[in-house]
């Protein structure tokens, strides 16, 4: 695993973490079942406080990205079962809410493109 932390990037730290690691999830580069460093291990060979590298943690955890298997450790969990059913039950709440608010497909589309576009930095 390889993560690079830019102090001048806007992004926070923590988030840093989350995205590299999501990243490499994803990819394939850290494959399901891989065994991540510790949270204090982690922190300490990127130079960052315990609670940042914790913070990421929790959040990749959220994601459904990685899975604390008590004292075993910190896994990459099975290939984004559980962002692909929080992303699919977000979509689903916001088709609902655009229907309600009375935007018709094409503007509720172009809603989404430009978050994404937002979002991704494209």
């Amino acid at each position: 695993m390889s993560l690079k932390i830019r102090i001048d990037d806007s992004a926070p730290p923590y988030e840093q973490v989350r995205a590299q690691i999501s990243e490499q999830a994803r990819s394939g580069t850290l494959p399901v079942g891989y065994r991540l460093p510790t949270v204090r291990g982690l922190a300490e060979s990127l130079g960052l406080a315990v609670n940042t590298v914790a913070k990421a943690y929790r959040a990749l955890e959220g994601d459904g990205v990685i899975e604390t298997r008590g004292r075993n450790g910190t896994f990459v969990a099975a290939a984004g079962s559980a962002a692909e059913r929080e992303a699919s039950s977000a979509a689903q709440a916001y088709a609902e809410r655009v229907r309600r608010l009375g935007l018709g497909e094409d503007a509720a589309l172009t809603a989404v493109r430009d978050a994404l576009r937002a979002a991704y930095g494209e």
